[in-house]
């Protein structure tokens, strides 16, 4: 299990989750929502994540042995 964290802002206008974070940390893919406080649980089991980044609604997700897509307004992994 890896200990440390990789983490994109969404900016405001941009789609889904505007103003969010969106981190990868010990396996588990959450937003942050900073006005609340709050952390929603996306997806677990994240295994070797590299890189994440956000374009519109989707979350792009780069890992050691494959890459996959989350869609946020559908809530769930599509590739």
């Amino acid at each position: 299990m890896s200990d440390y964290k990789i983490s994109c802002t969404g900016i405001v206008g941009d789609g889904c989750g505007g103003g969010r974070e969106f981190i990868i940390e010990n396996e588990i893919l959450f937003a942050h929502d900073p006005q609340s406080g709050k952390n929603i649980t996306l997806l677990e089991h994240i295994k070797g994540a590299k890189t994440i980044s956000k374009k519109a609604c989707i979350l792009y997700v780069e890992c050691e042995k494959e890459r996959f897509e989350f869609d946020l307004s559908l809530m769930k992994r599509i590739s």
